[in-house]
C-alpha cells in the first residue's frame, strides 16, 4: 500500500516537473532550457528531417529501386528464355529444315500455269474412265491468293452409284491437289445418279505473277499514304 502511494507520488512529481520544464521557455536562448525540452526538440527535428528526406529524395529512390527490381526480373526471364533457345538451337534448325522440306513437297503438288490444261484433262479423263457422262465441265476464273491461285471447276456428271464413288476416289488420289466441294446427288431416269460439285484445284504463281502482286501491293501502300 505504502509502496503504491510512493510510486504514485513519484510519477505525479515527475509529470509536474516535466510540465514546469516546458513552461516559460525562451526561444532566443535554447541553451538554458531544461533537458526535457531539448530532447523533445531534438526528436522533433530528427523526425522532420527524416520525413523531409523521404518526401523529397528517398521516395523517388524507393520507386526507382522498385522499377529496377521489376526490370531485373524481366531481364532474367528473357535471359533464361534466350538461353533455352540457344541450347535448343540445333533442334530448332532441324525442325525448320523439316518444315521447309514438307513445304517444298506440298508446293510440288501444285501445278504451274502451263500444267493446268493437262490437270484439267486428267480430271475429265478420270470421269470418262469410270463411264460417267459429263453434262458440265466448266473451269472458272482463278482466285489469286498470297503465293498460289485457286481454280474452281463446275462439274455435273451422270453415272452409277459405285462409278461416282470411284470417280471421287480417283480425284482424291491424284498427285495434284484437287478437292470436291458443294456436292449434291440426285436420282435421274434409268436408275442413274446425277452428281453436281465444284472441284477446286490449285497452282502456284510464277515469278511474273508474284512480281505483279508485289508491285500492286506497293502501289496500294503508296496510295494509302
Amino acid at each position: 500500500m505504502k509502496l503504491n502511494q510512493a510510486l504514485s507520488q513519484t510519477k505525479s512529481i515527475d509529470f509536474e516537473r516535466l510540465a514546469r520544464d516546458f513552461k516559460g521557455l525562451d526561444p532566443n536562448d535554447p541553451g538554458v532550457w531544461p533537458l526535457a525540452p531539448k530532447v523533445a526538440v531534438f526528436i522533433g527535428l530528427l523526425v522532420a528531417t527524416v520525413a523531409a528526406a523521404w518526401w523529397f529524395d528517398w521516395r523517388d529512390q524507393i520507386e526507382t529501386l522498385a522499377q529496377r527490381e521489376a526490370e531485373e526480373v524481366t531481364l532474367r526471364e528473357q535471359w533464361t528464355s534466350k538461353k533455352r533457345q540457344a541450347v535448343n538451337l540445333d533442334e530448332h534448325k532441324r525442325q525448320l529444315e523439316e518444315i521447309d522440306r514438307q513445304f517444298g513437297a506440298l508446293l510440288r503438288q501444285l501445278p504451274n500455269r502451263a500444267e493446268m490444261d493437262s490437270l484439267l484433262a486428267e480430271i475429265n479423263q478420270a470421269g470418262l474412265g469410270r463411264g460417267l457422262q459429263f453434262e458440265l465441265f466448266k473451269p472458272g476464273s482463278d482466285v489469286v491468293k498470297d503465293f498460289y491461285a485457286e481454280m474452281p471447276i463446275d462439274i455435273r456428271v451422270i453415272g452409277g452409284y459405285h462409278d461416282l464413288g470411284a470417280f471421287a476416289s480417283d480425284v482424291a488420289k491424284m498427285p495434284r491437289i484437287v478437292t470436291l466441294n458443294n456436292i449434291s446427288i440426285e436420282g435421274v431416269a434409268g436408275g442413274q445418279l446425277k452428281l453436281e460439285a465444284k472441284a477446286v484445284t490449285y497452282r502456284y504463281l510464277d515469278e511474273e505473277e508474284l512480281a505483279s502482286r508485289r508491285q500492286a501491293a506497293q502501289q496500294t501502300q503508296r496510295a494509302r499514304r
